[in-house]
């Protein structure tokens, strides 16, 4: 078992159910998935190779092979069509993603240059929070002379929380390093 996994069974179940008077230990919010996607977008359309590259990078960091998002309509402003491969996404759950959540809080966010925390704002309003990260090379299996570009990525964490307050607790327990108020 994976320490974050262990830390969340052993120390967030029981805080979550002190602080929110919680009946029974289901009611209790835990992480459903994990959706890491990288955007290319119109530069997926001029260069076939630079999404080989992303997929590559994605496959390295996160342990599990992408799968190439589509357009699903089409803009002429950027030269998008319907049914063009423009980026690619990985969808982690158990192990996979205890093990990514681990490495990316304890390891890839510290890594940010002038890091002082995450925005505690990007919630959706259902408990599902959303992390923009600028490049790869926070995470430290990515090699910095074997990368053709910086890209950046989108980390999405799934929860079963009712509201954002709830989710924002489970993931300060877990380590989430959110910024401070002013």
């Amino acid at each position: 078992m994976n320490r974050m996994q262990e830390r969340y069974q052993k120390e967030v179940v029981s805080a979550l159910l002190k602080a929110f008077q919680y009946k029974n230990i289901m009611q209790v919010p835990h992480i459903e998935k994990v959706v890491v996607n990288i955007g290319l977008g119109g530069e997926a359309m001029d260069n076939p190779k630079m999404l080989e590259a992303a997929a590559g990078d994605m496959t390295i960091i996160t342990g599990q092979k992408p799968v190439m998002t589509k357009a699903r309509k089409s803009i002429a402003n950027f030269k998008l069509r319907e049914g063009r491969i423009i980026g690619t996404k990985v969808t982690l759950r158990g192990a996979k993603m205890w093990a990514f959540l681990d490495r990316l809080i304890n390891t890839a966010l510290p890594r940010v240059r002038d890091f002082r925390g995450v925005s505690p704002d990007a919630f959706d309003g259902r408990g599902n929070y959303t992390l923009g990260l600028r490049d790869q090379l926070i995470f430290p299996e990515i090699e910095y002379d074997k990368i053709d570009k910086i890209r950046g990525m989108e980390v999405t964490i799934v929860t079963t929380a009712k509201s954002d307050d709830h989710a924002r607790l489970m993931l300060q327990l877990l380590g989430m390093p959110f910024k401070k108020e002013a």
